[in-house]
């Protein structure tokens, strides 16, 4: 884990509203994922720089054990074109903690990525923390991604 100081850039993609209280994330963020993966929504995204695919953790209500906005998407080159079933956020230029992740990403990892993550002593922002899924996360079986997390 490091910290580094991330520029600004913009994300198009579908997003839903959850929490982690009672395990209800485990379940909306899944349904988010193969409606995302499902209905060819990487395809409709317009302004797209890759087929990089960025999960945010924004609109915290407070921090990571109340309700907060996930949108999985792509980057774009600017917000001026969100088709009407989706949303766009720009993430603000911070800092942040990259916490590398490796192992099944279909089984878990990622998951145990933020747990410890939560039961960290790091002082969070609760801006928009965000994971990147590229090329080496393609086999997600044996895969490699990261989370990024902002803080102070």
């Amino acid at each position: 884990m490091n910290t580094q100081q991330t520029d600004a850039f913009n994300i198009i993609g579908i997003a839903i509203r959850t929490t982690n209280e009672n395990g209800q994330s485990a379940k909306d963020i899944p349904v988010l994922w193969s409606k995302f993966m499902s209905g060819g929504v990487m395809e409709k995204i317009p302004n797209k720089i890759n087929n990089t695919l960025y999960c945010v953790y924004t609109a915290y209500e407070k921090d990571h054990t109340k309700p907060y906005t996930t949108i999985l998407g792509c980057r774009v080159a600017h917000l001026d074109q969100i088709p009407n079933e989706m949303t766009g956020i720009k993430i603000e230029a911070g800092n942040y903690i990259c916490y590398p992740v490796n192992g099944n990403l279909l089984k878990g990892a990622v998951f145990e990525a933020w747990v410890n993550i939560w039961n960290m002593p790091i002082e969070r922002m609760y801006t928009a923390d965000f994971e990147v899924y590229g090329e080496k996360a393609q086999n997600p079986a044996n895969g490699e991604m990261e989370i990024f997390i902002a803080v102070k």
